[in-house]
């Protein structure tokens, strides 16, 4: 008897099989066992699931951007050649605007002052102000010494005699549009205005100030220390291309 059920049920396994149905002897039981780190993991690094072609397209999109550039600064440069080139009526305006914006620098000081009077003193732009209210402070010489040189002299500016190591400061508020040295003054600082004028203070032996720095009146830009080479500190004032005499300027502000 136990026979015949023994071979009815291995003739049910047989057909199961033939049929691919999974018997229970051949049913394994699957066991999840945890993966283990990979390198990158171990030392504290993700491993890389970046997908290769999202790469290369990225890399295209890059390349594609680098060529339209490239195209749209050649054909800028053309157009501006021919616009330059040409002498038609409707040209005349643009290569005044071009010359303009080339040949004359922006006027940082008057800008600043408009934002300030506008909206404020900007403090990440302002950052040795004091205060909002700022006292009205007499016009003087950028150091303490004698002018041993004026303006009528050599038509630019002055030259000062310090007798000892001495701060340099700004004669009023304004914008550094240059620091740097100069073939005649050397170490040179150039502050903006927003009265249109510019001050230029040059064979300085140090400079304590950077480009486009926002400087109040009387603020040390720079140090100066008399040497055989250097005597003197170099002053001027200039306003639509031409030199004032800043002692007249320093005197008439005075007065006011």
């Amino acid at each position: 008897m136990k026979n015949d059920i023994r071979n009815v049920r291995k003739s049910i396994n047989e057909r199961k099989r033939q049929r691919g149905v999974p018997t229970k002897s051949s049913q394994r039981v699957s066991t999840i066992m945890p993966s283990l780190p990979q390198d990158e993991e171990k030392h504290g690094f993700y491993p890389d699931f970046i997908d290769s072609s999202a790469s290369n397209h990225t890399r295209s999109n890059a390349i594609t951007g680098i060529i339209l550039k490239g195209i749209l600064s050649v054909m800028l440069f053309f157009g501006a050649a021919i616009i330059w080139d040409n002498d038609a009526e409707i040209f005349h305006k643009p290569k005044q605007w071009a010359n303009t914006v080339l040949t004359e620098e922006f006027p940082f000081a008057s800008a600043y002052k408009w934002y300030k009077d506008a909206f404020g003193t900007p403090l990440a732009l302002s950052p040795n102000s004091k205060s909002d209210e700022v006292e009205e402070v007499a016009l003087a010489l950028p150091v303490t010494g004698n002018v041993i040189e004026t303006f009528q002299a050599n038509g630019t500016g002055i030259m000062i005699a310090p007798n000892a190591d001495t701060p340099v400061s700004a004669l009023r508020d304004g914008v550094v549009i240059f620091t740097g040295k100069k073939p005649v003054t050397n170490k040179t600082v150039i502050i903006q205005h927003d009265d249109g004028t510019t001050t230029t203070y040059g064979n300085l032996s140090s400079i304590d100030v950077h480009l486009y720095q926002i400087i109040e009146s009387h603020q040390r830009i720079g140090e100066f220390t008399p040497s055989e080479e250097d005597e003197t500190v170099y002053f001027a004032i200039e306003k639509n291309d031409k030199y004032l005499d800043p002692i007249q300027v320093i005197e008439v502000d005075e007065n006011q």
